[in-house]
C-alpha cells in the first residue's frame, strides 16, 4: 500500500513538472522564421490566463526564460516573442542597439511581431481575451507599443523600457491598462522622455501607474548586469523581487483567473 501511494505521488509530481517546462515553437512572418518559447501552466486556471514575454535588446535570454517559468508556476500560459527572427539575432551590444532602434523607428513591424507572438501564445490555450504584455528594456517599448497599437490585451508591463515616442505619432486614447516598474536612477530615460510619457498617458486617458525604485539603474532585473550603478545598468535584487511582487498584483487585478 505505501509503494502504491509513493507511485501516485511520484506519477502526480511528474505530470505537474512536465507541464512547466519551456518549449521551442517555430513560426512566420511571411518567409522569415521567428523562434519562441512557449510553456504551459503547472496549475490549470478556468480562465486561461496568457503572458507575451518580450525580451531585451538581445533576444530572448535567461531573463525572459525565467520569468517565463515563474510564471507558469503562477499558473499563466505564457509566450517569449522572437522579434528579430532566425538570423538576425544581434552578437554584441552594438548590433543590439541598432536593430532594437531599427523597431521602435519602425514601430508599425514592432507591433506586427507582437500580434504574431500574441497569435502563438493563443494557439497555445490562452484565452485571447485574458493577455498581458510584460517587457524588459526594448521588450518594455514592445509592450507600450502593444497598447499604443490597440492590441488586444488586457494590460501592458514595461520593466526598465524605453518610454519615448515619436512626438508627431497620433493622440489616441489607450485602453489597456498600463504599469510602468522603473529605476528612479535610470540614466537611459531623460527627465523630458519620463515627462512626455506621463504626459501621453493623461492625455490618451490611459489607466496608469508608474513605480520607481530606489538605488535602482537600468536593467535592474537581469542578474547578468553586474552590480556597478555607476556603468548605469546593473542588477538590483531589492528592486527586482520588488518589481514581481508589483507584477503579480497587476496580474491579479488585470486577468481573470
Amino acid at each position: 500500500m505505501k509503494n502504491y501511494i509513493f507511485l501516485i505521488l511520484a506519477i502526480f509530481l511528474f505530470s505537474n513538472g512536465t507541464l512547466a517546462q519551456l518549449k521551442a515553437v517555430k513560426y512566420k512572418d511571411g518567409n522569415q522564421v521567428l523562434n519562441g518559447f512557449k510553456i504551459l501552466p503547472s496549475k490549470k486556471k478556468n480562465a486561461n490566463p496568457g503572458i507575451l514575454i518580450l525580451p531585451a535588446w538581445k533576444g530572448i535570454d535567461k531573463v525572459s526564460k525565467d520569468i517565463a517559468t515563474d510564471l507558469a508556476h503562477l499558473g499563466y500560459h505564457a509566450f517569449i516573442a522572437d522579434i528579430y527572427g532566425e538570423g538576425n539575432y544581434p552578437q554584441n551590444n552594438t548590433e543590439a542597439g541598432q536593430k532594437a532602434g531599427y523597431y521602435k523607428t519602425n514601430y508599425k513591424e514592432y507591433q506586427n511581431r507582437i500580434t504574431l507572438a500574441l497569435k502563438q501564445l493563443i494557439t497555445a490555450g490562452a484565452d485571447p481575451d485574458n493577455i498581458v504584455v510584460i517587457g524588459y528594456c526594448f521588450g518594455g517599448t514592445g509592450a507600450l507599443e502593444a497598447a499604443r497599437g490597440h492590441l488586444n490585451v488586457k494590460g501592458v508591463v514595461s520593466f526598465h523600457g524605453g518610454l519615448a515616442k515619436d512626438p508627431s505619432r497620433a493622440v489616441e486614447p489607450i485602453t489597456a491598462k498600463v504599469l510602468i516598474c522603473h529605476g528612479a536612477d535610470d540614466p537611459i530615460e531623460s527627465k523630458e522622455e519620463i515627462a512626455a510619457f506621463q504626459q501621453e498617458m493623461q492625455d490618451t486617458k490611459a489607466d496608469w501607474q508608474m513605480i520607481y525604485y530606489s538605488n535602482a539603474v537600468h536593467s535592474f532585473t537581469n542578474p547578468e548586469s553586474g552590480n556597478d550603478n555607476s556603468k548605469g545598468a546593473a542588477y538590483n535584487p531589492t528592486a527586482a523581487k520588488r518589481a514581481f511582487e508589483h507584477l503579480k498584483l497587476f496580474l491579479n487585478e488585470v486577468l481573470r483567473k
